[in-house]
């Protein structure tokens, strides 16, 4: 395409405003003027796709928003060893689907989620021979695009390297976390993308300098290295996590064997903050259930033997400070059944803490009586959540998963939690980054085998969540952010109050997370400078506002029964959900959402703020027309503060209505809980 064309197109994209028909007409003009062009535009239109060859052969994408061109053209293709799969290519046809269904979750934000998409899919032919065609699927809140190798003569291919980018148009800032963050346990930093140096993590969420959103992932990483990004030449590019030998980054990324099929590269565009967090797109670009009996998969609140160890008042290993006993866990489930919770966690129980090399998953320490606790669990009506720790050894791990999980079926117990501490895990590959194509295959045999055995994982020094939930609705919640823990050990005295109220427009949107809230003991005698940045209230909050269908509280039993009364909103508060609505926020600032519990009249509504107090509003429409409410509000008192007064707190009963309007103050630090239960 000429100069004196191209010039034209980019006046055109940013001088048309007006709506329908003026779409139509200049869809019909830029198509005339690039002949070898091909869109797709969403149900509602406002965002369109392109696709293109350069004269080299190269697939080229673009994509608008309500008719400006937010992602200008940008490269698409791999490189293999033997072989440029990013140019040489010519095209051999397309195909066009459009799709409107609505499919209800196992579990989840939503009951019901509509799927409702238009897709193109380019054939192509490469000089090699080789097909590779090219779907580009476009939503009302975002696209996404893969590359799909479909039957032909079997070839496996290494992939060094794939050139997908997103050339925005303008300087967004970005909030990321770097790629070699271990664990993914960083705090989220915010930077224009031309100031990113690092390669980053994804996601990325991006502030729009228009005063949009958006949310660049991945989904449906199943068989691939995870997708990681940085900027180079005015591009936002695709760095594939690589693979190690002999503990050193080599150039091949993924041995993959024709037919197959990529994961999606997703980004979701919003308008706000609320449209963003509604946004189902990477659940939708998932698989449906391949599980076909899931009514064992329940979500559950559970409390655990956990903060002690990193309150350093037990061990994990055995020892006179042992935390997983008999004894303990009996405390534990005894309290569990007292007050409603419907299971209870105990790191520490198996052989092989005294070294983290060598652990058993089927070999208790001589102080716990594994059978006894089934069978007082049963009686309690409290489930046992067992926890694997591996050490990193996903490959020992392996070698024993039917036996592991063998045992654990037959004491009842139906969710484990699994650890994989260590910088780079050791694989049947050998010494591997968990986020590469071997420690993304052990997760999800993981997955996979775990199913069979009715056993559902919380998986700890995960991969980055991508919507595989929806295919495995088994794997319901995982680690993957700078957690609770880093509040009881950090140098740097603990998560900024700042820290989780980022996270709900990061982390938290590439799936559910196990952050661990619930904290009610705000001294730290081991290390004093370290500590919760929070109120109490703020801990309620986070029950609301931070989703997760295995939802922990962390602390103690005892530091609980100093606070029953507001311990009774963690009993009441459910981990399923009807629907959810960011009801207010703003990152890094604070955030408000309201969910109504799945398949009830009842909602609850949590906000969590940041060091600077403010008052909030909550307009309560959300709530059935013409119904009365029975509210019991939990706030932070007048003089909270999370340094000064974190204990300070009102609890209050009132009569609300959809017509009713919420009035809360938020401390330095803190927050709030409402349960709203519908009235006969």
């Amino acid at each position: 395409m000429s100069k004196k064309n191209t010039t034209f197109v980019q006046f055109f994209y940013y001088s048309i405003t007006m709506k329908r028909i003026y779409f139509l007409l200049a869809l019909v003009l830029i198509t005339a003027s690039c002949g070898r062009r091909l869109e797709i535009s969403s149900p509602d239109k406002d965002i369109t796709v392109a696709f293109r060859l350069s004269e080299k052969g190269t697939p080229e994408y673009c994509a608008l928003h309500n008719l400006d061109t937010v992602i200008n053209w940008s490269e698409l293709g791999l490189v293999c060893d033997s072989l440029d799969l990013s140019q040489g290519f010519e095209k051999k046809g397309k195909q066009i689907v459009r799709s409107h269904s609505k499919w209800e979750t196992v579990w989840g934000e939503e009951h019901f989620i509509v799927d409702n998409y238009r897709e193109l899919t380019v054939f192509l032919r490469h000089e090699s021979g080789i097909r590779m065609n090219i779907a580009l699927r476009a939503y009302n809140d975002g696209f996404a695009v893969r590359y799909i190798f479909p039957e032909q003569p079997s070839r496996p291919l290494t992939i060094t390297d794939e050139k997908t980018e997103y050339r925005f148009m303008a300087d967004h800032q970005a909030w990321s976390i770097p790629w070699r963050t271990e664990y993914y346990e960083g705090l989220w930093t915010k930077d224009p993308l031309s100031l990113k140096t690092d390669t980053l993590c994804s996601p990325v969420t991006l502030e729009l300098s228009n005063g949009g959103y958006a949310f660049v992932h991945e989904a449906a990483l199943y068989d691939y290295p995870a997708q990681n990004l940085y900027m180079q030449d005015g591009a936002l590019k695709t760095y594939l996590t690589p693979w190690l030998q002999d503990g050193q980054v080599t150039d091949t990324k993924a041995y993959e064997t024709i037919p197959f099929a990529t994961p999606w590269r997703m980004v979701i565009w919003a308008d706000d903050l609320p449209e963003l967090v509604a946004s189902r797109i990477m659940l939708n670009l998932n698989e449906p259930c391949r599980i076909e009996d899931t009514s064992w998969i329940q979500p559950m609140k559970f409390i655990g033997i956990w903060w002690g160890m990193h309150m350093k008042s037990m061990t994990w290993e055995r020892g006179p400070k042992h935390g997983a006993t008999t004894t303990n866990m009996e405390r534990y489930l005894r309290f569990a059944h007292d007050h409603h919770i419907n299971a209870v966690l105990a790191e520490g129980w198996n052989k092989g803490w005294e070294d983290w090399k060598h652990f058993s998953f089927t070999e208790p320490y001589p102080d716990w009586d594994m059978g006894y606790l089934s069978r007082l669990a049963d009686s309690l009506n409290v489930q046992i959540i067992g926890h694997n720790e591996t050490g990193g050894n996903a490959a020992d791990y392996e070698a024993v998963l039917d036996e592991t999980y063998t045992y654990h079926q037959a004491h009842d117990i139906h969710a484990i939690k699994t650890g994989y501490v260590a910088p780079i895990i050791r694989t049947k590959d050998g010494l591997q980054f968990n986020k590469g194509q071997s420690g993304v295959r052990h997760y999800r045999q993981v997955i996979e085998t775990a199913a069979k055995y009715q056993i559902a994982i919380d998986n700890h020094e995960p991969v980055m969540p991508t919507g595989l939930q929806r295919t495995y609705p088994n794997l319901m919640t995982q680690e993957g952010v700078r957690g609770q823990e880093w509040n009881a050990w950090s140098a740097d005295g603990g998560n900024p109050c700042s820290h989780v109220t980022t996270l709900p427009f990061t982390r938290i949107l590439a799936g559910p997370v196990d952050f661990t809230p619930g904290v009610f003991a705000f001294e730290n005698p081991v290390m004093p400078t370290t500590r919760v940045h929070a109120t109490l209230m703020n801990q309620l909050g986070l029950f609301v506002c931070f989703y997760s269908p295995l939802q922990m509280a962390c602390d103690l039993p005892e530091n609980y029964e100093k606070h029953l009364d507001a311990f009774r909103f963690i009993e009441d508060v459910p981990c399923d959900w009807e629907r959810s609505l960011l009801v207010a926020g703003q990152i890094g600032e604070f955030c408000i959402f309201a969910r109504q519990q799945r398949n009830a009249d009842n909602w609850y509504i949590g906000g969590i703020n940041n060091e600077v107090s403010r008052d909030a509003e909550v307009a309560l429409s959300m709530l059935e027309k013409g119904k009365q409410y029975r509210a019991v509000v939990y706030r932070d008192g007048e003089t909270a503060d999370w340094q000064t007064n974190p204990y300070d707190y009102v609890i209050e009963e009132q009569t609300l209505s959809s017509k009713d309007t919420l009035h809360i103050h938020m401390a330095s630090g803190g927050g709030f809980a409402v349960q709203l239960k519908q009235q006969d």
